[in-house]
């Protein structure tokens, strides 16, 4: 098998030089006929398959879970601020700590993805894992494996390889590949992703690496774990790491600078700003690091970070383009909502070309004209948004908007909602059968905060209503197998699969169906007080307002929209064919009010989250807290009880520390909800 043995070496040269070094040194041609041949002998001896073949890195069987495995050396997360003075005051701190030294940093950028561990040992990769809580991470070994860019064997040249070396990094989606796989999802009918990291952290976390295969996952590595045996090739800083690292054929950065003193830290800060749109990956600002590793270890570290290093954070992205005319959306409520219509460009990662004008009062306040320049930035680098006009570049032929008098979908004369909020003067379409709000209904039935039915995005609900297959959310639960697949771009196996997720949303709890149900002013919160308070839905069509006003945080305003919903006996016929469809009608947060001995000592305790948890989506810890009686809110006062605090905790974390607030990080907080004592 000598020819197999130099086609998985020669095959493994090529990889590196294709996917680590971007400089191929064969046409694609020669190189599928090289990867042919290799399936081919393996195929025809598969007792002589090398684990480390290219082959495998299309993805084995799927896994039945991730185990939980410690870290040799402990993962920690970054200390971070948007402030140069608080930057400059971290400078200075270092610098006390280290009087008569000579100081150099490093500035490299903060890429925004997933952190990972890779442990390599007798130079063979033979483990990976997430962060997960800094002492323990998940085993994605196989899916890691997938990635062409982490090498299977280390580039050892004439010496010998270390006995462990663990390089911790980031996974990350490059810019182009989250676009494509977003278009491939919205061509199945699939709801696209929110952002890069949110892809890639739902890719790693797949069971089935042959599907993490498929998906445009990239990784850069730039820190130490454990080390034993590398001998003379010890680093002494973060520079010659980095040098290592890239002999070695692991994957690093080639953005990274060498500062001595805050000047050249801002100047490098700067360079990497103006460089950050050329980037083909996500990155919200840079990390400082001492780079002498010597004195890191001097400095040390809290429980939670190290005290030589920080994140700066990058204000939001802004880009300047033309607003070519507004629309209006019509909503599942029939609010109608102006939408600038924008020429395409490129902001924090994505091509932007619509934003939301939120509504005819925010149009005149701002004064934005059709035709006029203006400055859109992505809320929390997320949701676009105008920020201003530029009224100097304004053209004679810039015209002012007219907000439609009737609904610009069914035609529907628009009745004018008066909000007694921020937002003032609204309007809204009266017909509850316009196609627009039936669509948008169904997608908010079907969508994750809701009853989370895989596959309900808006390409395939936009059919269903057009061919009059569906008119109302029970219509979901009568479709068949054989209408499904008459659709287009609809697939056996998609019809499948959206099916099934209609049979696993039966089994929802009685607040998400009571929030999918879109009432007017029942958000998931309203939703889940309401079902604190009553035990099924039998029993919330019988309250009237006086027992919906004295639940907390149900005004009156909310109280009158569901008792004016449950009246209608439309409303009541359809809960009547869910129930019969087989949906649950029960709450699971219904807490008897004369038992309080079955309460949580937490139940009533008000907490904030905040930063990004290593395990948990800020949806599960919510549903945590509100299933023993807590509840979440937005913001940080006299009146919250707890704080958890992931990575990236921004203001709310340092308003909690003023206040004295108990701050608890994801291990805590669990061990907290596990107890069953008095605080």
């Amino acid at each position: 098998m000598e020819r197999y043995r130099e086609l998985v070496q020669l095959i493994g040269q090529l990889d590196y030089a294709y996917y680590t070094l971007a400089q191929p040194t064969i046409s694609d041609h020669e190189y599928d006929r090289l990867y042919r041949e290799l399936v081919e002998l393996e195929e025809a001896f598969p007792e002589q398959r090398d684990p480390d073949s290219p082959t495998q890195r299309v993805g084995g069987k799927p896994l039945e879970g991730f185990d939980s495995v410690p870290h040799a050396l402990p993962m920690m997360s970054l200390d971070n601020t948007y402030s140069r003075d608080e930057l400059q005051a971290f400078l200075k701190r270092v610098e006390k700590w280290l009087p008569d030294q000579v100081l150099e940093w490093t500035v490299e950028p903060k890429i925004d993805g997933v952190a990972i561990s890779l442990r390599y040992e007798s130079g063979l990769f033979v483990r990976g894992l997430t962060r997960g809580d800094g002492t323990h991470g998940d085993d994605i070994t196989q899916n890691l494996r997938t990635l062409r860019r982490i090498p299977s064997k280390l580039r050892i040249g004439g010496g010998s390889a270390p006995e462990v070396l663990e390089v911790r990094g980031e996974v990350f989606m490059s810019r182009a590949g989250f676009l494509r796989l977003n278009q491939q999802r919205s061509a199945r009918g699939e709801d696209p992703f929110a952002n890069p990291r949110n892809a890639t952290a739902g890719s790693l976390k797949m069971l089935d690496p042959r599907e993490v295969a498929q998906r445009p996952l990239d990784i850069m590595l730039y820190g130490l774990g454990e080390c034993r045996g590398l001998g003379q090739a010890q680093p002494s800083s973060q520079l010659r790491l980095l040098e290592i690292l890239d002999s070695l054929g692991l994957p690093v950065s080639p953005h990274h600078w060498a500062c001595h003193g805050s000047s050249a830290i801002f100047d490098a800060l700067g360079s990497l700003e103006a460089l950050r749109p050329e980037l083909d990956y996500e990155t919200d600002g840079a990390v400082i690091k001492l780079n002498q590793l010597d004195l890191r270890e001097q400095v040390g570290h809290t429980a939670k970070a190290p005290r030589w290093a920080i994140a700066y954070k990058f204000a939001a992205e802004q880009a300047q383009t033309r607003l070519k005319r507004i629309t209006v959306q019509v909503g599942r409520t029939g609010a109608l909502t102006p939408v600038a219509e924008l020429e395409p460009v490129h902001v924090s990662g994505t091509m932007v070309s619509r934003a939301t004008l939120h509504n005819a009062e925010e149009i005149r306040r701002k004064d934005i004209r059709q035709g006029d320049q203006v400055i859109i930035e992505k809320a929390g680098e997320i949701i676009p948004a105008v920020v201003r006009v530029v009224p100097e570049a304004r053209s004679a032929d810039a015209a002012i908007f007219q907000f439609p008098t009737s609904c610009p979908e069914c035609k529907t004369p628009a009745q004018k909602v008066v909000s007694t909020g921020a937002l003032g003067v609204g309007w809204r379409c009266p017909n509850p059968d316009c196609p627009a709000q039936v669509r948008g209904r169904l997608e908010h039935w079907c969508s994750r905060g809701a009853m989370d039915i895989e596959g309900g995005g808006s390409v395939l609900i936009e059919q269903l209503v057009a061919r009059g297959l569906v008119l109302d959310v029970a219509d979901l639960y009568r479709l068949t197998q054989v209408e499904l697949e008459s659709l287009e771009r609809m697939g056996e196996k998609s019809a499948r699969n959206f099916l099934a997720g209609l049979e696993k949303s039966k089994s929802q709890d009685l607040w998400r169906l009571l929030f999918g149900l879109g009432i007017l002013h029942v958000g998931a919160g309203v939703a889940k007080t309401i079902c604190r308070h009553v035990r099924d839905m039998q029993a919330l069509m019988s309250y009237g307002l006086p027992e919906l006003v004295s639940m907390p945080e149900v005004g009156g305003v909310i109280a009158e929209s569901v008792v004016r919903w449950l009246e209608d006996t439309r409303n009541r016929q359809l809960i009547h064919r869910l129930e019969s469809a087989g949906l649950t009608m029960c709450s699971s947060l219904f807490i008897e009010a004369d038992n309080p001995s079955d309460r949580h000592p937490l139940a009533g305790t008000t907490w904030v989250l905040t930063g990004t948890l290593p395990t948990l989506t800020r949806q599960q810890a919510c549903e945590r807290i509100e299933s023993i009686g807590a509840k979440v809110v937005g913001s940080v006062s006299q009146k919250t009880n707890y704080v958890l605090a992931g990575e990236a905790a921004g203001s709310k974390l340092t308003k909690a520390q003023d206040l004295g607030i108990e701050v608890l990080d994801e291990a805590a907080f669990l061990a907290l909800l596990a107890s069953k004592v008095g605080l």
